[in-house]
């Protein structure tokens, strides 16, 4: 039978609770997801939460054969009510499922550049509306993986989760300095593509050799002088009315499918 929790003053609801915080989430290893749909692409992927809240008496396929897995694989299931969901998620309307993920690997290393001809790069990304949806895209366009350089956001947050809409179980993901990743990258074959202002290069016009890592600039500085410089190749959108750039995670869709579609 799963164990039922309904006061909000029970300890483990206090330490899932603290995952909303980026400390905290560091300490436990440990991440937050809410959401059926979210948790059963997790499930899709061999991924399972070690805790599984859900609201008593719902009555679902998905949520109980998402049970039974968690179950099976060591997990506990823990029937719950909408208030303590909400206190977990930070949402007035909650899911009505939220899991408790171990962290997901990020060494850079162990990537396999070859299983994917386009790569995402993100550079000092600070919203995680953005990180959530270029992650997104990745899963859209095949992204081999998104490599996150400096101080983002933490792909972790309860935000960045959510809006991922899943994507962050089925999209690899990297955190590395920028040094070291250029020596990674270096030491194999890709072409490094910036997304910038300072070129005349449109992005229509250019020539993509796979596997192409995609390389987006801070929402809003744009990417570093010297970062630039180290590109192969940049480009930009032509923007035609007064505002002269897309949102970070916009211009990382539309080029991501130029690149997708050349090498299509």
């Amino acid at each position: 039978m799963p164990r039922t929790i309904t006061a909000f003053s029970n300890p483990l609801i206090r330490e899932v609770r603290d995952l909303r915080d980026k400390r905290h989430r560091r300490e436990q290893r440990r991440f937050l997801a809410e959401g059926l749909r979210i948790l059963t692409e997790a499930r899709e992927t061999g991924r399972l939460p070690r805790l599984l809240f859900h609201v008593a008496g719902t009555a679902h396929p998905l949520l109980a054969a998402l049970v039974r897995a968690v179950e099976a694989d060591g997990g506990e299931a823990i029937e719950t009510t909408a208030d303590i969901l909400s206190k977990l998620s930070g949402k007035d309307n909650p899911q009505t499922v939220v899991g408790v993920f171990d962290e997901l690997p990020t060494d850079l290393a162990p990537l396999d550049r070859s299983r994917s001809g386009i790569w995402l790069v993100a550079e000092r990304l600070r919203d995680p509306g953005n990180l959530g949806t270029i992650l997104r895209t990745g899963d859209a366009i095949g992204a081999g993986g998104l490599v996150l350089i400096g101080e983002c956001v933490d792909p972790f947050s309860v935000e960045a989760v959510r809006a991922s809409m899943g994507a962050i179980f089925t999209v690899p993901i990297a955190r590395a300095g920028w040094d070291d990743f250029l020596t990674w990258l270096r030491a194999g074959p890709g072409q490094l593509v910036g997304l910038s202002l300072a070129t005349d290069t449109d992005y229509r016009a250019a020539s993509y050799a796979a596997p192409t890592f995609l390389l987006t600039g801070n929402e809003a500085q744009g990417l570093p002088p010297d970062y630039a410089a180290a590109c192969d190749l940049l480009v930009r959108i032509p923007m035609l009315g007064k505002a002269d750039s897309l949102n970070a995670a916009v211009a990382t869709a539309v080029i991501g499918y130029e690149v997708l579609a050349r090498q299509g």
